[in-house]
């Protein structure tokens, strides 16, 4: 059997590993773009210098070597024929396949603003060559704009103030990491990023960038009218699934990515999808899992991602632990909130007919760990006759006479 893998990040790397222990005798090769393979989970780590480019890798260092793969480093797809089952490179070379995995991730999308796309001092936070521009220009640069308060915003910010760089913020949402949190929950935030010296801009957006004689941005004009000057643009609030090649394949995709279902599998048999390329931009622990998965799959081993973790964020800006399950802002019919907090924590739950449907944890995550077997076990929490804040393991799991514990429904 000769497999193919697209893509050297989370899903890709992972599923060679789970490939080779289920087959070892298999041809595995491996295509990426990417020299090395490096986190980009934590490149704001590397923007501020806490690690270096080795600290960024999560592979073993003799990644090819161990698993026996053909590593074709540097190199991009540029096509698909499923017919002749190959994929062909940007060198005109062609690939034969058995079974192909596509984990080509996504891209940096620079939004139709005004003069932003083409501009020279706008730069993404993907990979490593936007990294290293952005290096060299919290050198010298004292007005840069950050576009998009999202997780991948808020590292960014992060890596320029270990650099001792002041960043601004400018965000859509009425509040940072909306997707993740609530408006309290983010006021937190926000306060702390105040306090370093990190202006911020929520509920507009950059309407238009002024550029200079040379084609750089010297100011970006937001959506209320407020005009900041600026020597640099990064953009972080978007990201495109990197499937341009596989227009005229023939694959089903959506408006999103190349779509595939909970085995991994694709509209055709021989071809599957896991991480970014979905256009669902899942985290960094879903996309591990979703190359396991569609791996299993390809070498026969039927298995389904079926769980809720991809709906979790666990995340820790400026000494401040947040974790966010599920639908945090919902607000419909049936919903029952409650909040408790002090001074040093922040607690809510989202709970309809008696099942978790969100959840937030800031400052204390001791309580993470019930809170994720309360919903994965889609436990009745109105059955539980305490407060929802204070259910532990004994209210829902039993022990047997062998000592082992079990959730009985």
């Amino acid at each position: 059997m000769r497999y193919v893998v697209l893509g050297s990040s989370a899903a890709g790397v992972n599923a060679v590993r789970e490939l080779r222990r289920l087959e070892p005798g298999a041809d595995i090769v491996l295509i990426s773009r990417d020299e090395a393979i490096y986190s980009r989970c934590i490149l704001h780590h590397y923007l501020g210098g806490q690690r270096d480019l080795e600290r960024l890798c999560f592979a073993e260092k003799d990644f090819a070597d161990l698993y026996r793969v053909d590593w074709k480093k540097g190199r991009a797809c540029v096509g698909l024929d499923r017919a002749g089952k190959t994929v062909e490179l940007d060198d005109g070379e062609r690939v034969g396949y058995d079974k192909l995995l596509i984990a080509t991730g996504s891209h940096t999308f620079i939004p139709p603003v005004e003069n932003l796309k083409g501009a020279k001092n706008v730069v993404g936070f993907r990979n490593l060559d936007d990294i290293e521009v952005l290096k060299e220009a919290a050198k010298t640069a004292k007005h840069i704009v950050v576009m998009g308060a999202g997780l991948v915003g808020l590292d960014c910010a992060c890596g320029f103030l270990e650099l001792g760089v002041k960043v601004t913020l400018v965000e859509m949402a009425g509040w940072l990491l909306s997707k993740q949190l609530d408006e309290r929950a983010a006021r937190t935030y926000q306060d702390a990023f105040e306090k370093e010296g990190v202006a911020q801009y929520y509920g507009v957006g950059i309407a238009r960038a002024v550029l200079d004689g040379e084609g750089l941005v010297a100011e970006v004009v937001l959506t209320d009218g407020k005009t900041l000057p600026c020597d640099y643009v990064v953009v972080t609030a978007g990201v495109r699934a990197n499937v341009e090649f596989l227009e005229g394949s023939g694959l089903e995709l959506s408006r999103f990515g190349l779509v595939y279902d909970a085995s991994g599998r694709t509209s055709n048999p021989d071809i599957y999808g896991a991480g970014d390329v979905s256009g669902a931009s899942p985290i960094w622990p879903a996309a591990v899992k979703q190359g396991i998965i569609a791996a299993s799959n390809m070498a026969g081993v039927e298995r389904k991602q079926t769980d809720f973790f991809a709906s979790k964020s666990t995340m820790n800006f400026l000494g401040i632990p947040s974790m966010s399950l599920g639908d945090v802002n919902g607000d419909g019919p049936g919903l029952t909130v409650e909040v408790r907090e002090d001074k040093d924590s922040y607690k809510k739950i989202v709970h309809k007919n008696g099942k978790i449907v969100g959840a937030i944890l800031q400052g204390d995550l001791a309580y993470g760990g019930i809170l994720q077997q309360l919903i994965a076990h889609k436990i009745d929490v109105s059955r539980v006759k305490k407060p929802v804040f204070d259910i532990d393991y004994s209210d829902f799991f039993h022990m047997n006479d062998n000592f082992e514990f079990y959730y009985d429904e």
